[in-house]
């Protein structure tokens, strides 16, 4: 029985208040949260506060099956939240609360081991707006083993984001995912060139960072996964679309996967654009389901 993988979404976890509801968020929360449900086995490092919304926090991981043993309480700062509006595609914009407990990550002998143990680390440049976090989050990746899969998904929210923590990341990365108007953007503060195509700026990413693979998701439009030896591309999946609130963070798990298992760029592109449009058809990030309804929804062999 192959021994499953330890992957780690390393970052913010907060609370999503959508017009209807609140529904527990983070990207790396998401993240790890679709890597246990990959059948790998998925933590949250992060912070809350010993607030209520931590509590619940904690509570809410725990049903969905999570471990929260690398999840620190701070009793200084609250538990982060962002207000969400989705406009008519679906698509989400999100309003962060800033000086929550996550913008203090705190580096302990526990995230020293996890980080040695941590077969995937997936963390973002939000959780890095904070000098305290951004420290911590950069020591958890010099910490980690040399094989390990460090993704980085980008997520330029609001202005919580520069140059210098966009060449931070991509240097300790092996692997960086993001949109293609994010790709623009990153092409433009770290100057990789002028000519346009999102093929040739990832290609200019890798070399630049001596990447093992730059993920360009096209949200409905599929994705562009671009390599030293091959680029797949592929069309997405029609879907009717509730919200998009964690299809990224489900693309992310899933490649983690795949990669992790060593299979190949195709099917790791059909398997994750198929899983994050499911994702995109139910309400929130963290929708339930099991294994034999994964294999139904996303044809994934787990």
């Amino acid at each position: 029985m192959t021994k499953k993988a330890l992957m780690v979404g390393l970052g913010e976890v907060l609370w999503d208040l959508l017009p209807a509801r609140k529904a527990l968020g983070g990207a790396p929360a998401n993240f790890a949260y679709m890597a246990s449900v990959l059948g790998d086995q998925g933590i949250v490092a992060s912070r809350i506060g010993t607030d209520q919304l931590g509590h619940d926090a904690c509570a809410r991981m725990r049903e969905l099956g999570l471990n929260t043993t690398f999840v620190q309480q701070d009793e200084q700062h609250g538990t982060g939240t962002a207000r969400v509006s989705i406009d008519v595609t679906g698509q989400p914009d999100f309003t962060i609360q800033e000086r929550v407990a996550w913008d203090f990550l705190e580096w302990t002998p526990a995230w020293e081991e996890l980080a040695a143990n941590a077969d995937v680390i997936c963390f973002g440049t939000l959780a890095q707006r904070s000098p305290v976090s951004a420290s911590t989050i950069k020591r958890f990746l010099t910490k980690s083993q040399p094989s390990a899969l460090r993704i980085c998904d980008v997520n330029l929210r609001q202005s919580f984001y520069d140059r210098e923590v966009l060449h931070r990341s991509f240097c300790h990365a092996n692997v960086v995912k993001l949109t293609g108007p994010e790709l623009s953007t990153v092409a433009d503060s770290l100057e990789l060139g002028i000519r346009s195509g999102e093929d040739w700026l990832a290609r200019e990413l890798l070399r630049e960072y001596r990447l093992r693979l730059v993920c360009i998701t096209r949200g409905p439009q599929g994705s562009l996964l671009v390599s030293d030896e091959e680029t797949v591309e592929h069309r997405g999946f029609a879907v009717d679309v509730v919200d998009t609130v964690g299809a990224g963070d489900a693309f992310a798990a899933c490649l983690a996967h795949h990669l992790h298992l060593g299979r190949s760029l195709e099917e790791m592109s059909r398997s994750a654009n198929r899983l994050a449009s499911w994702v995109a058809t139910q309400p929130g990030a963290m929708p339930p389901v099991d294994h034999q309804h994964l294999s139904q929804i996303a044809g994934i062999g787990v």
